[in-house]
This record gives structure tokens, C-alpha cells and sequence, in this order.
């Protein structure tokens, strides 16, 4: 059986708080992430939290984009899990670059193949985000 789908496991490090405690932008990055990975969106839904924080799913064809921010932390928490010809890499470094993350840490998962399959260079990257 071919890969039934890529399922990138994010942390966002560094970012910029204010950034991360409105629901407006948390939501926005992550629709253009969906967008510019030229998925098909189905639902969107984010919910704010008192005092900070944000958590939200953009429902897309091709599976889901996720994400719970901590402001107090700088540090965001991401999921980009696709099917199909999508490239979940993009969305990822869209909502790297609107949240202003200093740097993150990706694992690629496989989905869909047994036995479970991780997919990169080593198991964990680290990287500076793009400026």
C-alpha cells in the first residue's frame, strides 16, 4: 500500500507572544497555511482562552491543520496532517513565519503504512525559521 498521508508534528519555539494570544491572527495564520498548501477548506473553528491562549482546527479535504498556542511561553503547538498531492511543509512554514517563530522542531509521520513509519534525515529536526 502507497502512504495514505504525511503528518507533520510541530513545535513553534521563540514566537512572538501577542502574537499567539489573538485569536485573530492564530486563526488567519492558519487558514493562509491551509490556503497557500492549496488545500480545500471544509470548517474552520478556533476557540480563545482567558487569559491566553488559542486553540483551533482548520478541516481541510485532505485531512486537518492544528494548533494550541502558549503565549506565556512563546511556543505554539502544531499539527499538519494531509492526503493527496498537498505538501504539508508549506503550511508549516507559512504559520512558522506568521507566528514569528525564532526556531521549531518537526517530526514527519508516515500514515497509513505498518509499521509506522517516521520520515526525515533523523527523527527530530531542528531549524531556524526562514527570515
Amino acid at each position: 500500500m502507497d502512504t495514505i498521508g504525511r503528518h507533520l508534528v510541530i513545535d513553534l519555539w521563540d514566537c512572538d507572544p501577542e502574537l499567539l494570544k489573538r485569536i485573530s491572527t492564530v486563526q488567519k495564520s492558519m487558514v493562509d497555511a491551509a490556503l497557500e498548501g492549496d488545500a480545500d477548506i471544509r470548517e474552520v473553528i478556533f476557540h480563545q482562552f482567558e487569559p491566553d491562549g488559542v486553540s483551533g482546527v482548520v478541516v481541510i479535504s485532505e485531512s486537518h491543520l492544528t494548533i494550541h498556542t502558549f503565549p506565556e511561553h512563546g511556543y505554539a503547538s502544531v499539527d499538519v496532517y494531509t492526503c493527496g498531492n498537498m505538501d504539508p511543509h508549506v503550511s508549516m512554514r507559512v504559520v512558522a513565519e506568521r507566528l514569528k517563530a525564532g526556531s521549531y522542531e518537526m517530526v514527519e509521520v508516515i500514515r497509513g503504512q505498518r509499521p509506522l513509519k517516521v520520515e526525515s534525515r533523523t527523527p527530530l529536526i531542528v531549524e531556524n525559521v526562514l527570515s
